[in-house]
């Protein structure tokens, strides 16, 4: 049975998304930015109807977003929450690897949607860039999220934090809301499991702390609902 409803998952949610990038591209080319969004925005909500309907997968959110800007980090166990992202944050604004950026129509559209592309080696230059578009999205009103982990990671493995995070954090300036996720052990997988997947949002984390400090009350706020 389990097999059967991940197989209709895949057709259903993969053949959707064949549309909504039809649809995408649609309204990168005639379509004003507030219809782009919600193009996108309905590729997340897609998903959330599949895994609901076909998988028996729902998702809980614990806690909240502090009003005013933020930079919010995620554990990231598969690909559901990368997909998810607009149904926890509103329109936030993404820190994504540069080479999806160089997919050829997706990488169009990430920049259209409010991806900030990061460069593994950046040198200065890419890095000032990097932090003035994420602080132009901040300005605008919209949540910044990242992966500090840098990739899916096994649920039940606490990876030391990318150094990346401490940088961004440093030159952003910003209050870090740390979310634990546990989609892993239900989601990534070929066939996949009933349940629910959560989100466990921590207090937030003052700018301005030493980096060990940041770095270790973020990294302990994404593992709370890691367990082997």
């Amino acid at each position: 049975m389990r097999a059967l409803r991940s197989l209709a998952y895949y057709l259903a949610f993969y053949g959707g998304s064949v549309l909504v990038v039809l649809a995408c591209i649609a309204m990168l080319l005639i379509g004003s930015r507030g219809q782009f969004r919600a193009t996108v925005d309905s590729w997340s909500l897609w998903q959330r109807f599949c895994a609901r309907h076909l998988l028996g997968i729902t998702v809980r959110v614990e806690g909240a977003l502090p009003p005013g800007p933020v930079l919010v980090v995620f554990k990231h166990e598969s690909f559901f929450e990368a997909i998810d992202l607009p149904q926890v944050l509103s329109y936030p604004g993404v820190f994504a690897k540069a080479e999806l950026m160089r997919i050829p129509l997706w990488g169009l559209a990430g920049n259209r949607y409010g991806l900030v592309s990061v460069e593994r080696d950046q040198g200065a230059k890419a890095l000032r860039h990097m932090i003035a578009e994420a602080r132009a999205l901040s300005a605008a009103g919209r949540p910044l999220a990242l992966f500090p982990e840098g990739t899916r990671v096994p649920h039940g493995t606490c990876p030391p934090l990318k150094s990346g995070f401490a940088g961004i954090y440093k030159l952003l300036g910003l209050p870090v809301v740390a979310v634990a996720v546990d989609s892993g052990r239900i989601y990534h997988r070929w066939w996949k499991l009933p349940g629910v997947i959560t989100y466990k949002l921590s207090d937030p984390i003052p700018p301005g702390l030493p980096r060990e400090e940041a770095e270790a009350r973020a990294h302990a706020a994404i593992n709370a609902l890691n367990r082997p």
